[in-house]
């Protein structure tokens, strides 16, 4: 059964990054001024520049922060799925029309240098000076759609976008209760696509996070590591027994599963046939050394309410800066009585330069002063409980979330208040 199976090459949408910026005005030039607008992105040089009459195409060579990326754009048609304007963000009822109603786009495209993060934010800013009108940006690499707003917020931040921003997790179910999950995006990013297999209803959703995961640590690891045959300890148990994941190329790995009904060869026939690891788990150090793999569905009764997987330091960096960045978001929700805030504060251990991230109610804003109460049990903080109150500053807070009556507003989608605020 698997004597020929076989790895297709990439599709162009996997060797580069591709983006379709849809403009309000559908009858304007969208090459007009476009190397004007490039070279007034700050930081921007154009080292190298074509027009491909015959073609509406432009090529650039550009240095932005001192890496020097090739860049293409043309215009053309668009036509979005629908089902686009399910997966991660909000669109309001409007742009969900004009979106679907839309027939013009100026698609960007660019190879990802080696910090996939960087180079995905520079396609943002060319994205949001190439179309100033912009009303939604689909994202071919990744199939997904990405609010207008959401953009233009991005590309004006100092901070990298969030890694999750980059890729998308999709879950096809068959009637008999089996999931497919696997991952859009990645190979971009010079990462093999991810997936899991035989995932179930009832289990997906931790099989969800835990794919995130995974992605999200291969995405900061920028390629430095070894081998995907070693283990990646991501997190742990409701009985703090390790998650320790690993993964092969799936020519290899479908071999493990002798039955398979969803996610076999036939359903890879058009699709998921390139570069793309199915997810293992390591049951110990010895399966390690031995090589000896284990499904994910080895712990479906064991992820309880709240398994916890890691961030790299490197995430809890980023993610700090932004909550720092649009922190009056919360001291201007926090006037409304109507919303709540919680706030992630890291509490120090006894390692130096090392901290229990974990979640604080906001009480009261005094000046630069924040009073919080602990929420949940930390998991290595000994002295502290559920239920303490203590008084913190804004350099404490690593992250937030504020609870509206519309929506859950977080460092990343501060767009959304404007949009609760115009109801």
């Amino acid at each position: 059964m698997f004597k020929k199976v076989k790895e297709s090459p990439l599709n162009y949408w996997e060797k580069s990054s591709y983006l379709l910026a849809i403009p309000e005005k559908e009858e304007e030039d969208l090459l007009k001024d476009s190397l004007e607008r490039v070279a007034m992105i700050p930081g921007v040089e154009i080292k190298e520049k074509q027009l491909h009459a015959e073609k509406s195409l432009v090529t650039l060579r550009l240095v932005y922060e001192n890496e020097e990326y090739e860049v293409g754009f043309y215009p053309g048609g668009v036509s979005v799925p629908e089902y686009y304007l399910n997966k991660n963000f909000y669109f309001s009822e409007e742009e969900r029309k004009n979106l679907l109603k839309a027939h013009t786009s100026l698609t960007i495209y660019m190879k990802f240098h080696e910090d996939a993060k960087k180079s995905f934010h520079f396609q943002l800013k060319l994205a949001k000076a190439l179309v100033p009108d912009l009303i939604g940006l689909l994202d071919e690499s990744a199939e997904k759609m990405l609010p207008a707003k959401w953009v233009f917020m991005t590309a004006e931040s100092k901070v990298p976008p969030n890694p999750k921003s980059l890729f998308t997790v999709q879950a096809v179910a068959d009637k008999n209760n089996k999931v497919w999950l696997h991952t859009h995006g990645l190979c971009r990013c010079g990462i093999p696509e991810l997936e899991i297999l035989e995932s179930d209803q009832e289990n997906y959703q931790n099989h969800y996070n835990l794919i995130t995961a995974y992605a999200m640590y291969l995405l900061d690891k920028k390629g430095d590591f070894d081998s995907f045959d070693k283990g990646v300890y991501i997190g742990h148990l409701i009985n703090n027994h390790p998650v320790v994941v690993t993964s092969r190329l799936w020519t290899e790995g479908i071999k493990q599963y002798k039955h398979l009904k969803l996610g076999n060869l036939k359903d890879r026939q058009e699709g998921h046939n390139t570069k793309t690891n199915i997810i293992f788990l390591y049951k110990s150090e010895e399966d390690e050394k031995k090589g000896i793999l284990s499904k994910v569905s080895i712990y479906d009764e064991l992820w309880g309410e709240n398994p916890l997987f890691f961030f790299s330091d490197e995430e809890t960096e980023r993610m700090k800066k932004l909550a720092y960045e649009r922190f009056d978001c919360v001291k201007k929700a926090g006037e409304n009585k109507e919303n709540s805030v919680l706030l992630k504060i890291g509490l120090p251990l006894e390692e130096k330069g090392k901290f229990e991230h974990i979640w604080f109610e906001l009480l009261e804003i005094k000046k630069d002063k924040l009073k919080a109460k602990l929420t949940q049990e930390p998991y290595d903080v000994s002295h502290m409980h559920t239920g303490d109150i203590g008084w913190y500053t804004k350099k404490d807070v690593t992250d937030w979330l504020i609870y509206t009556k519309d929506f859950v507003v977080s460092p990343d989608n501060v767009y959304l208040l404007e949009n609760s605020n115009n109801k």
